[in-house]
């Protein structure tokens, strides 16, 4: 059998987190009930003329300088003919002559070291509505109020090569655009959707094969079986002495196999025409200076700094800087307390487990950096106990109380009095003589049995260091 190489690139579309659709002032909000956020603009009605959102070129200029693209000082609109019952103009605004952003890259950590993929353009575009097919009824419901969402779509140079590859772009993609605040990225609610371009062709040609592109991928992990099972499937064809034809298919996740949709179209089927409802789009020296002043510190570099500066491993640092809420608590939080590590270590250890517990992003965290590094300094200075600032700190996440007042208001405040301690503690080994003699019998387990006795005696106040201390002491007189 013959070897063959793979050859992928990505249509990425990616909704912008604006407040109003692209063209009109309709909200963009996410699960409202079907065609409520609609207007003559994007629903098509005759007579109604589009009015670009700023903000929206503001997004796309910030994420093409994120990409190391050239930006497009003076660029223009163009229609995108094509009946869907969807699309209720019978035709889309994008852009194909003049695009916002061109000739960037990406550059990504693969198993043969550090790789650039290549970003051929990044343009902006209206989103189409919904169709919702209704179960054991013979007919389809049009939703609208997706219609007119505000698009990118960054198109990649054929560059990658394997699945992994393409999830490494895709992470790193994802990561810079929320760090800008673009969009949340998330592709089970649609807010980013990516095609994936794929030929294969014989190893150490130069010559692309025949592509097909695959559309329905709302996962990493469907991204990655989509690109095996088609990778495989064009090999088979080419094996058996048949042609790869270029088509758009669609994946099935339940099925996890891909069915052909319709055959491959090209720019000239779409008849594509220059906007005439719509000026051109100029980006002046002074915006573009004002956006490229606002672009954030992005995950790479904060690691990279994270580790230089707090001490923290690479690990922890990838951790704490996954999004940038996290990375902006923490970073407050270490700032305050002047305790980065033990900062990190409530963030990674609590915080990741009551998420999990309770489905909640980092951007949805209820309690403030200020609360966390009183509770930092409130445990390190010996106030509290650990057992009473797990307590502490989960009331905090809940419900974001102020960490002093809540010691205080509950008494929780950790037993400082040395003497009332060790009166304590005398009590406790009268109390368990069997414990006593097991411990000097070198039982060393009995010292734990008597450390919780004590720690139940001082309902949880004591330091359980303190206690296993002075319990030592007291036991080798």
């Amino acid at each position: 059998m013959k070897q063959y190489e793979t050859v992928i690139g990505l249509e990425v579309h990616v909704e912008l987190d604006t407040k109003t659709k692209i063209f009109c002032s309709c909200s963009t909000a996410f699960g409202g009930e079907p065609n409520t956020h609609v207007c003559p603009v994007c629903t098509g009605m005759p007579g109604a003329l589009p009015v670009l959102n700023q903000k929206v070129v503001e997004f796309a200029v910030a994420v093409g300088l994120a990409l190391d693209c050239s930006i497009t000082r003076y660029c223009k609109f163009d229609r995108k003919n094509y009946f869907y019952p969807d699309n209720p103009q019978n035709y889309q605004i994008s852009q194909l002559y003049l695009p916002i952003c061109r000739a960037g890259g990406v550059e990504i950590e693969t198993e043969a070291g550090k790789k650039t993929v290549g970003i051929h353009e990044i343009h902006m575009e209206e989103d189409a509505g919904k169709l919702i097919h209704m179960e054991g009824e013979n007919c389809s419901l049009v939703d609208y109020n997706r219609s007119g969402v505000p698009l990118l779509e960054i198109v990649t140079e054929p560059d990658m090569r394997t699945s992994m590859e393409v999830v490494a772009f895709l992470e790193k993609l994802r990561s810079m655009i929320q760090y800008l605040g673009a969009s949340d990225c998330k592709l089970q609610e649609g807010s980013m959707r990516v095609d994936v371009n794929l030929s294969v062709r014989e190893a150490g040609s130069t010559a692309l094969g025949v592509r097909t592109e695959m559309k329905n991928l709302n996962s990493f992990r469907g991204i990655s079986r989509a690109i095996e099972k088609e990778t495989i499937r064009q090999i088979q064809l080419l094996e058996s002495g048949r042609k790869v034809v270029q088509e758009t298919r669609r994946w099935d996740d339940a099925l996890e196999d891909s069915y052909v949709m319709r055959s491959k179209e090209d720019a000239r089927d779409y008849r594509y025409f220059p906007e005439p409802d719509l000026p051109p789009v100029r980006v002046d020296e002074a915006w573009l200076k004002e956006i490229k002043a606002r672009q954030p510190e992005f995950r790479e570099e904060k690691r990279k700094r994270y580790r230089k500066d707090y001490g923290i491993s690479d690990y922890d640092a990838g951790i704490l800087t996954e999004t940038k809420a996290m990375a902006d608590v923490f970073e407050k939080a270490a700032a305050l307390s002047k305790l980065p590590k033990k900062a990190a270590n409530w963030l990674m250890g609590e915080t990741l487990r009551l998420q999990k517990e309770h489905h909640m992003e980092a951007k949805e965290l209820p309690f403030s950096p200020e609360h966390l590094a009183e509770l930092v300094l409130l445990t390190e200075s010996g106030a509290i106990n650990s057992t009473v600032a797990k307590e502490v700190f989960e009331e905090m996440f809940l419900h974001d109380v102020d960490p002093g007042r809540y010691v205080e208001e509950k008494g929780l405040r950790t037993l400082g009095d040395e003497g009332e301690l060790r009166d304590c503690i005398y009590r406790i080994l009268e109390e368990n003589p069997k414990s006593v003699r097991d411990y000097l019998n070198g039982k060393d387990r009995a010292l734990g049995f008597l450390v919780g006795q004590t720690m139940k005696a001082t309902k949880g106040q004591a330091d359980p260091e303190k206690v296993q201390q002075l319990l030592k002491e007291i036991l080798q007189k």
